[in-house]
């Protein structure tokens, strides 16, 4: 059986769950959408976000709510107070996500670098394009020994290790230049 942190259901965030999660992030995207609509003197943002956490700790029936139906009820209930304006701004934003590199070595096989680099730009942009703006990456020394067919480390894991690390570094460096907030975290 898994235990829930405050009775809160699953997030399914692309095709990944997050269990584990506090409700920063929910202020953070109320926040945003009241600055989008230009409302700085809205007073319930707290409430607001009291309310949700209220409703996945209490109310939700589902034990996995993916984050686009959360948002969406977010927004049905800003409408129902009478604030359209912030509804229409308000963006899906999700918990950080932690992503194992070992999945995708291991469905990449032996010696498929690209396929690895391939699987993993699509899942960052997948995860970007369902809220996602911290993502902690888990396994990059397992992956590398995985993609190289090795039990021992040696410089030619080494070597990739590095070409992963830099990848998932660029692809933070690209996310920041092009303003968009957006947090990679990896542990080796």
């Amino acid at each position: 059986m898994i235990a829930l942190i405050g009775n809160r259901p699953a997030l399914q965030i692309g095709r990944y769950q997050v269990i584990d999660y506090d409700t920063v992030w929910l202020d953070v995207a109320l926040e945003r959408a009241v600055r989008a609509a230009d409302h700085e003197d809205f007073p319930f943002v707290n409430d607001i976000c009291s309310g949700v956490v209220q409703y996945l700790e209490t109310k939700c029936p589902l034990k996995l709510l993916p984050i686009e139906d959360l948002f969406s009820r977010m927004r049905k209930m800003l409408i129902k107070i009478g604030c359209e304006r912030i509804a229409e701004k308000l963006e899906p934003l999700a918990p950080p996500v932690t992503v194992s590199l070992i999945r995708a070595a291991m469905d990449a096989g032996n010696g498929f670098e690209l396929a690895f680099f391939e699987t993993l730009r699509f899942e960052l942009g997948e995860l970007r394009a369902a809220g996602a703006e911290e993502i902690r990456f888990t396994g990059l020394r397992e992956s590398a020994l995985i993609l190289r067919g090795r039990s021992k480390w040696n410089k030619s894991c080494e070597g990739l290790y590095d070409e992963i690390y830099s990848f998932i570094s660029a692809w933070d460096s690209d996310q920041l230049r092009s303003n968009k907030l957006f947090s990679l975290c990896m542990e080796p």
